[in-house]
């Protein structure tokens, strides 16, 4: 599986279950891995794709949102060492704001180490920690 960016490949963002990314997701993909290279870029630091694309099945499975953006290749959650997921979810907003990155949804989830990023293309903000 080919690289989709500097630091980031296919093989990353493919479904936890084995499946591979639909040819017809690969753009949302490739929209997402460019958003995470620029991230990357940024922090100066490797960033650890912890969910990529999700098959239906798999998205059912783990209790994924019904319409989550994983479904649409579009959504990755990460994670950064050194870096909380408020860290970083205070630096995607900023650089979403300074339009370096695409819109979209960033969230933190409770008891989660890991920040979630899509490319949905309007904002969308949670954070669930306690």
């Amino acid at each position: 599986m080919g690289d989709l960016s500097k630091n980031f490949s296919l093989r990353e963002f493919r479904c936890k279950d084995g499946s591979d990314v639909p040819e017809e997701l690969m753009e949302n993909v490739q929209l997402l891995a460019d958003n995470l290279q620029k991230l990357r870029d940024r922090l100066g630091a490797p960033i650890k794709v912890i969910s990529g694309y999700r098959s239906p099945e798999y998205n059912r499975k783990v209790g994924g949102a019904k319409y989550s953006q994983h479904l649409l290749g579009l959504a990755a959650d990460v994670r950064v060492k050194n870096y909380s997921p408020a860290d970083l979810q205070g630096i995607v907003i900023e650089m979403v704001k300074n339009k370096e990155l695409h819109q979209g949804g960033i969230g933190v989830y409770n008891r989660s180490n890991f920040l979630h990023y899509d490319c949905r293309g309007r904002a969308a903000r949670w954070s669930q920690k306690k």
